[in-house]
């Protein structure tokens, strides 16, 4: 019995040990998955302030390099994407505040905040001294300002990274050194570490998803960019679909609502001209913001046709005007597309689309699909190109002919109309049809441009040293008179040439008028105080600019030749040339009459009181030295 008793006793005691034991374990593991609970809690904290600790020091990085971009490149993408990366900057440092528990680092954050609201002053003053031309000064606060300043930020905001990381590594190395612990002391102890181990794991991944995605998107639009796009498309063509259309889409007119109404205009733009396109397509193709104004669209397993429904649509989601704030904005689109073939790379079928894209904004068509008559006409377009970048570099390929300008009651010389025209050294003469719109769509029609202007100057101070002033008159691009440049470039040719200002008539057209009314009255009045007269060339082929003639600061007006061709015989025509005549005289202009070529016309003309005409009539386009044998010679 006592030995009975004893090993009941004995067997009671080790069960209440044991249960003792079991408590003391239980809470013990209780205790350490509460405190492996809080690591956890530190861990994920810490992770998230290196987080946005590395957001703030990329974003600045991203903005410096925007700002180099935009030094080497004024006029480029770079310059709208900088002001709203400047405040993502500015707000990454603010939630670095709002995130860190440690005092010092938040007072340090907040003056790192303060040092990048200061940036931004600078940035300002950077990019307007830009806006004027200052190149010297928006380089020297480039390199004394912002760049210094930017240094200092990111230097600061490395450290603190640094510092968070170590604190984020200490704290990781004791959650592992707790899971060990925790595996050979429960069973709860050894879940707890795994579970440490897959939030960690789990933390990590969403950090590389994060920087991955930021990476493959546009930030603006938050649609994918050039490289994800590249990247899809590429797989697509790698695949199995049985067809693939990309389409490129480029917005008509962004360029001017940028200019005219701000970039924070420009980009709400963008981001709403990405999510209506977004709207047409189906949710297994992909719209992407490929470049400043540029969009590209993957269509799979699509045809032809189906690529030109999704075209109308975009067409017709474009009709709709964007409403911002009180502004209310009409653009248009022009979309290329082009049908995947065998072989075909992702950059062939890009350049294809493009190239689809290019002759419908050429041609002012909504949409059009590649050919290889497209393919033909672009290569030739890029030969014509970099035949005419050599042709400037020659100075005996352009030259200069001249139309008399007769003045109709007198039947004297008033004036010549300076024609370009260019000898190939291969290909003999080229027709200014021909590469003149070639040149309007690029950079090269400024030097195109300064070369005219300098030989039908000379030529004029050439006459002029024999005796006879002989005003010249030079049709002038639209991408040249809105280039902010051009008028002191002209006063610089003036004063090289000793040519006066009246003795130079700058002509452009309506169409020029109407890109961009205010900037184009604004250079006008700037060539007027040259002295410099100008003339609205091919008058009655707008239809708006009716509105600011009384307001445009011209001398001449020229009607043009498809109405004065058959004004004889077209009573229509008459009454047309004959309201244009009264119209210019009424706003105190003289009017000059194209393409005249027969002396009834003349005689017409001259009835309705018009000044001065030009045509085959009087003469055709001729070089200076049989001109001057012709009227000159008379004259001396």
């Amino acid at each position: 019995m006592n030995l009975g008793a004893a090993t009941s006793r004995a067997r009671r005691w080790t069960i209440a040990l044991l249960v003792l034991l079991l408590a003391l374990l239980a809470g013990y593991s209780l205790l350490d998955s509460r405190r492996h609970a809080q690591i956890v809690e530190q861990i994920i904290d810490i992770g998230d302030q290196v987080s946005i600790y590395q957001q703030a020091a990329y974003l600045s990085a991203w903005e410096m390099t925007l700002i180099e971009a935009t030094m080497n490149n004024p006029q480029g993408p770079e310059r709208q994407q900088l002001l709203a990366v400047d405040e993502q900057a500015y707000r990454a440092t603010i939630a670095i505040a709002d995130t860190d528990h440690e005092d010092d680092d938040v007072q340090e954050a907040g003056t790192i905040a303060q040092r990048q609201l200061n940036l931004r002053q600078q940035i300002i003053w950077f990019l307007s001294t830009l806006d004027r031309g200052e190149e010297a000064k928006a380089k020297s606060t480039l390199e004394t300002i912002i760049e210094p300043a930017y240094r200092r930020n990111m230097t600061r905001l490395l450290q603190l990274r640094d510092v968070h990381q170590q604190r984020y590594d200490e704290y990781e190395a004791a959650a592992r050194k707790d899971s060990d612990r925790l595996v050979w002391g429960s069973l709860i102890s050894a879940g707890m570490s795994f579970i440490v181990l897959a939030l960690f794991v789990l933390n990590t991944r969403a950090h590389r998803k994060q920087v991955e995605s930021l990476a493959a998107t546009d930030t603006l639009t938050g649609l994918p960019n050039r490289a994800a796009f590249t990247a899809h498309t590429q797989q697509a063509l790698t695949g199995t679909a049985p067809a693939l259309t990309i389409l490129t889409v480029n917005i008509n007119g962004f360029r001017h609502v940028n200019d005219q109404l701000g970039p924070h205009i420009g980009d709400r733009l963008l981001a709403e001209a990405g999510w209506r396109m977004s709207g047409v397509v189906r949710d297994t193709d992909l719209v992407a913001r490929v470049g400043g104004d540029e969009f590209a669209i993957l269509l799979r397993d699509t045809g032809p046709d189906h690529a030109e429904a999704v075209a109308v649509r975009l067409l017709e989601a474009f009709d709709q005007p964007f409403q911002l704030d009180e502004l209310t904005v009409d653009l248009e689109v022009s979309i290329g597309a082009a049908t995947a073939a065998a072989d075909d790379d992702v950059s062939t079928l890009l350049g294809h689309a493009d190239s689809a894209m290019h002759e419908a904004k050429q041609q002012h068509h909504g949409f059009r699909r590649f050919s290889p008559d497209t393919a033909m006409e672009s290569a030739d377009r890029l030969t014509l190109l970099g035949d005419l970048r050599r042709a400037l570099t020659d100075t005996e390929q352009f030259t200069l002919h001249y139309q008399a300008k007769i003045r109709l009651d007198t039947g004297e010389l008033v004036g010549v109309e300076a024609l370009a025209r260019w000898s190939h050294p291969t290909k003999g003469p080229i027709p200014p049809g021909q590469f003149i719109p070639v040149l309007e769509t690029t950079s090269l029609i400024h030097p195109f441009t300064e070369r005219v202007l300098t030989i039908a100057l000379q030529q004029a101070r050439g006459w002029l040293n024999s005796g006879h002033r002989v005003p010249v008159a030079v049709n002038l691009s639209t991408r040249s008179l809105l280039d902010e440049t051009f008028p002191d470039r002209l006063a610089t040719l003036l004063d090289a040439t000793g040519v006066p200002g009246d003795l130079l008539c700058i002509e452009i057209t309506e169409h020029t008028v109407l890109a961009d009314p205010s900037t184009t009255i604004e250079a006008l009045n700037q060539v007027r105080a040259l002295g410099v007269k100008t003339s609205i060339d091919d008058f009655g082929t707008g239809y708006s600019s009716m509105t600011y003639l009384k307001l445009l600061p011209v001398d001449e007006l020229k009607i043009d030749r498809s109405f004065v061709a058959d004004m004889v015989t077209d009573p229509s025509s008459h009454a047309l040339v004959a309201a244009a005549v009264d119209l210019a005289h009424n706003l105190g202009l003289t009017v000059v009459a194209e393409g005249v070529e027969d002396a009834a016309t003349a005689d017409a003309l001259n009835k309705l009181s018009c000044d001065t005409a030009q045509g085959y009539h009087f003469a055709r386009p001729v070089p200076a030295p049989e001109l001057a044998q012709r009227f000159l010679a008379v004259l001396s």
